[in-house]
C-alpha cells in the first residue's frame, strides 16, 4: 500500500470520532436526514436480501439519474443496493430506482467495514468520479470485483492526481474496467498511468426522460397559450438577463411568458425583485402563469414538465463560472437548447449536442436574448433544432444494456 494511502486510512481512523458532531450539524441545516444518520455510519437500517446483491454507488442527483438504466437492468439479475451522498438523490431513488437505497457511509474504516460485513456485496460498481479509498480497500481484501463507469477526471483533477502516481494506480488499476465518459476523460486517465480504460461514450445520453406532469402541463398550457421561453437551473447573474430579455422580447412576441426555474429555490425571493412592473407568479404558492409575465417556478423535480411545456431553453449555469448543467435532459425531450461559455462540466455533451445541431452557443445577455428572439420567430427551425438533440441522444441508447453486459460477463 502506498504511504498517502495508509496516511489517509490513519487520518480518517483519528478523525472518526469527530464526524458524529459534523453530521449533526449537516442534519441541522436540513443536509442530513436524522433518522437516517446511522447509515453513515455504516448501520443499515434494512436487512441484507438473501442472493447475490449488486452495490452500486452514485453520488448525487446527475449520477443517480446516470445510473438508474443500469439499475434497472441489473435489477433482473440480482438485488442491487444503492448509495448515495444526498437528501435528493435518495428522494430521486425512492421514486424511480429498482433498488434498496442507503446513504454512502463516511469513508472512515470501521464504518466501511461495518457497511461491508453487512451488505457482503457481491460487485461493486462506482458512477463518475467518487472514489472512497477505505470502501476500495475493504473491497479489494473481500476479493469483490469493482468497476467504474461514465468515468469522469477534469484537468484539474487529473493533475491532483498525477502528483501521487503510485495512490492513483493503487486505486483505479483494481478496476476490472473503466468506461470513462469521452476520450478526454479516458486519455487523462491514461495518463495516470491506468490500464483498462475505455470511451463508450456518456450515460447521460441515455438516461431516463426525466418525468413529465400531463395534467399539469395541460392546465399551463390553458393558462398561457402564446409563446413561451425557459431559464433552467438559473444562478446567480443569470436571472437578469432572463427578465432583460424578457421585457426585450415581449414587442415582437406578444404574451410570451417566461419561467425560470433556478437551481436553488430558496433564490426565488431574489429573482422576484428583478420583475418589477411585469405579472410575476410562483409556483411554491399554487399560482399559475399570467401571458406576458415571468413565471417562477421555486420547486424541485418538475424541470420534465417544463422542458415539456416550452419549446426553448437557456441552460444555466453557463453564463456565469459553475460550469454549465444537464442540456442532456432538455435535448432528450426535443427542447432547442441555449448555452453560454462556461460548460466545463458538460463540454463533451455540448461539443455531441453542436455538432448534431442541436446546442446554440452564445456569450452575454444581448446574445441570449437574440437566440429567443430568432428562435420565437422561426418556430420550425427551433423544432428542428430540437429534434437534432433529440436524435443524438437516441445515438447512446444502448449504452446501459452495453455496459451491464460487461459488468454481468465479467462477474459470471
Amino acid at each position: 500500500m502506498p504511504l498517502s494511502l495508509s496516511i489517509y486510512r490513519g487520518v480518517t481512523a483519528l478523525t472518526a470520532p469527530l464526524l458524529p458532531f459534523w453530521l449533526s450539524r449537516r442534519a441541522k441545516r436540513g443536509k442530513e436526514i436524522a433518522t437516517r444518520l446511522p447509515e453513515r455510519y455504516g448501520i443499515a437500517s434494512i436487512t441484507r436480501p438473501g442472493g447475490r446483491l449488486i452495490w452500486i454507488h452514485a453520488a448525487s442527483m446527475g449520477e443517480t439519474m446516470s445510473a438508474l438504466t443500469l439499475i434497472d437492468i441489473l435489477a433482473n439479475h440480482a438485488a442491487v443496493l444503492l448509495t448515495t451522498g444526498t437528501i435528493t438523490s435518495a428522494g430521486l431513488a425512492a421514486r424511480r430506482a429498482r433498488a434498496i437505497h442507503q446513504f454512502v457511509p463516511l469513508d472512515a474504516p470501521r464504518y466501511a467495514e461495518r457497511f461491508l460485513d453487512h451488505w457482503r456485496p457481491d460487485t461493486a460498481v462506482f458512477v463518475e468520479s467518487e472514489i472512497w479509498p477505505n470502501l476500495l480497500r475493504g473491497l479489494d481484501a473481500r476479493h469483490v470485483p469493482r468497476f467504474l463507469v461514465n468515468a469522469r477526471l477534469s484537468a484539474r483533477s487529473a493533475k491532483r492526481w498525477a502528483r501521487f502516481p503510485a495512490t492513483a494506480r493503487a486505486l483505479f488499476d483494481g478496476f476490472g474496467f473503466i468506461a470513462a465518459q469521452s476520450e478526454a476523460d479516458a486519455a487523462a486517465l491514461r495518463g495516470l498511468g491506468i490500464d483498462r480504460v475505455e470511451a463508450p461514450g456518456n450515460l447521460k445520453f441515455a438516461a431516463p426522460l426525466l418525468p413529465d406532469d400531463s395534467a399539469a402541463r395541460t392546465a399551463l398550457e390553458a393558462a398561457c397559450p402564446g409563446p413561451r421561453i425557459l431559464a433552467a437551473s438559473t444562478h446567480a447573474g443569470e436571472d437578469a438577463p432572463m427578465v432583460a430579455a424578457h421585457r426585450a422580447l415581449l414587442a415582437g412576441h406578444a404574451n410570451l411568458t417566461t419561467i425560470i426555474v433556478p437551481r436553488h429555490p430558496e433564490r426565488a425571493e431574489a429573482i422576484a425583485a428583478l420583475t418589477a412592473g411585469l405579472p410575476t407568479a410562483r409556483r411554491s404558492r399554487g399560482e399559475m402563469p399570467v401571458p406576458g409575465g415571468i413565471y417562477l417556478a421555486d420547486t424541485l423535480g418538475e424541470l420534465g414538465l417544463f422542458y415539456g411545456f416550452c419549446p426553448i431553453a437557456f441552460i444555466g449555469g453557463s453564463l456565469v463560472p459553475v460550469g454549465g448543467h444537464n442540456m442532456i435532459e432538455a435535448a432528450q425531450l426535443g427542447c432547442a437548447a441555449i448555452a453560454g461559455p462556461h460548460l466545463a462540466n458538460f463540454a463533451e455533451a455540448a461539443a455531441i449536442l453542436r455538432a448534431a445541431g442541436g446546442l446554440i452557443d452564445i456569450t452575454d445577455g444581448t446574445e441570449l436574448t437574440q437566440a429567443f428572439d430568432s428562435l420565437l420567430a422561426d418556430p420550425a427551425r427551433a423544432a428542428m433544432i430540437g429534434e437534432a438533440g433529440r436524435r443524438a441522444c437516441q445515438g447512446f441508447a444502448d449504452l446501459p444494456a452495453r455496459l451491464t453486459a460487461q459488468i454481468l460477463d465479467a462477474i459470471a
